[in-house]
Order: structure tokens, then C-alpha cells, then sequence
């Protein structure tokens, strides 16, 4: 359904698979993603489907009950993580999750293609330890330098990765919640965050550059203002062309020197 986990897909599929992703725009929410007929006929000709679930892409599923197809494998990631409706859904930030769903790729390519089972095996390892190296080196390093910084996000799919990079997340996350579902921020946590920018009690401000509503960038003013470096972040591959892997280096860099212009270290 969305790019992230295709771009996964692919690289772990290799010559063996052919993936199509439909949410590819950056400018489009996956939450509120009208599918055409064309993405119901790939969704109804797929051997497997990753959805992401979690409420997240509703409409994917209902194409998948609108056309059950026997022998095609559906993987939900919310179902493979076991979390309920309403917990965050944007597991392509939490990096052990990241890992569960690779195996989880992996088994299903493997029980559609058991004669290739071994490619799969071998793409997998690949990935893991070759493909995914800078990004878990860059995690490992923001961890051992900047652990405890505190910092601000302005939406919830940053949740994720903060707390693997062992930071201090001090928005609520009723504010971040708020925004990443597009529903009304309360006056308490307008107050609150704002007041953390004010009082630079955030070191970093952590931006979605793809949601900014008019109380996210009140905030975005107030850091510029006290002079509080901003690092953004995307919900999809930005660019489009990226790879997972090359679109979260990039902003894991951005990160990294955000936090050392805030800190210096």
C-alpha cells in the first residue's frame, strides 16, 4: 500500500518479485487515499499485500475483502506486530519493527517460492547487515552522543525513532497525536509546547515537513525565533526515487547535525 514497506519489499524480493507500491507522492496523506481502479486491479492480481493497518490505510483493506482471492497472502503490519487500533501506527519509525516485518517479508516470499527460499535467506541478510549499515550506524552514533537531549516533534511518527535514539521526547504526545490524525490540538497542549519553544526547554525541533497546520508552524516560528535548530522528517519517501534506507540516513543526518548545532558536541 505505501512506498516504505515497498521499497523494503523490493530490495528483499530482488529479481524474484515485482512490487507496485500506490502511495508513491509525497504530496499525498495515506490516510485519506482515494484508490483508483487501477490499485484495486494490482491489489486483486497480488500473490501478497503488505498493508500497514493500525487504521492507517483503511481503504487498502476494504479493496482486499472487496476481492478475496485465494492463495494470495496478506501482510498486515499491525496484525504481525500485534497492536490495536488506536496505538501508534507508523511502525516504519521503529526500527525493531522494521526488523520484525523483514522477517516477516521474507517468510511469506519464502511460503510463496519455496524453490527460492534460499535467495530470499541470502537477500535477507544482505539487507539486514549491508543494505541497513549506515542507517543503524548513524542510530548507534546519535544514541552514544546526544542520549537524554531533550527535544520537541510535531507529529507522532517520530515516536518511534526518538525513543530508539534514547531522547528526550517533551511534546505531549496528545499534541503529537492531535496533528498526525488531523484532529483539533486542546488549548493545554497548544500552551504547553509552545511554552517549551519559548522557554527553550527543547534543544531540537523535529518537524514533518508533509503536515504543517497552522499550530505546528506557530511553533516552527517560536524555534526559529529563539534560534532552536529544526531537523524535518517525512511520513513517505522524500524524494519519491529513495529508498527506505536512503531516505532515513538522510534524515538521521539532518538529525544528527541539528542536535550537534543545539549542543555542540
Amino acid at each position: 500500500a505505501e512506498n516504505f514497506w515497498g521499497s523494503i519489499a523490493m530490495q528483499l524480493g530482488g529479481a524474484k518479485v515485482h512490487v507496485r507500491s500506490i502511495i508513491v507522492n509525497p504530496a499525498t496523506d495515506p490516510h485519506s487515499y482515494e484508490p483508483t481502479p487501477t490499485d484495486a486491479r494490482s491489489i486483486a492480481s497480488a500473490r501478497l499485500a503488505i498493508v500497514n493497518g493500525v487504521g492507517y490505510d483503511g481503504w487498502a483493506t476494504r479493496l482486499l475483502e472487496a476481492d478475496p482471492q485465494s492463495g494470495r497472502l496478506v501482510l498486515n503490519v499491525g496484525d504481525v506486530l500485534a497492536l490495536k487500533r488506536g496505538e501508534n501506527p507508523h511502525r516504519w519509525y521503529f526500527p525493531s519493527d522494521v526488523r520484525r516485518v523483514i522477517a516477516q517479508i521474507t517468510a511469506d516470499y519464502q511460503r510463496l517460492d519455496p524453490a527460492d527460499a534460499a535467495y530470499f535467506a541470502r537477500r535477507r541478510a544482505s539487507f539486514e547487515t549491508t543494505d541497513l549499515a549506515r542507517y543503524d550506524q548513524l542510530r548507534a552514533h546519535i544514541r552514544a552522543a546526544y542520549a537524554g537531549v531533550p527535544v520537541g516533534y510535531s507529529e507522532s511518527i517520530f515516536q518511534g525513532l526518538g525513543e530508539d535514539l534514547h531522547l528526550k521526547l517533551i511534546t505531549p504526545y496528545s499534541f503529537a497525536k492531535a496533528i498526525a490524525e488531523g484532529n483539533e490540538v486542546t488549548a493545554q497542549d497548544k500552551r504547553t509546547v509552545d511554552g517549551q519553544a519559548e522557554a527553550r526547554a527543547i534543544r531540537v525541533w523535529v518537524l514533518n515537513s508533509q503536515n504543517v497546520t497552522p499550530d505546528v508552524e506557530r511553533v516552527s516560528e517560536i524555534a526559529r525565533a529563539e534560534r532552536i535548530p529544526i531537523a524535518t522528517v517525512t511520513e513517505t519517501l522524500a524524494p519519491a526515487n529513495d529508498n527506505f534506507e536512503q531516505w532515513q540516513v538522510a534524515q538521521l543526518e539532518r538529525l544528527a547535525r541539528a542536535l550537534h548545532e543545539a549542543t555542540g558536541r
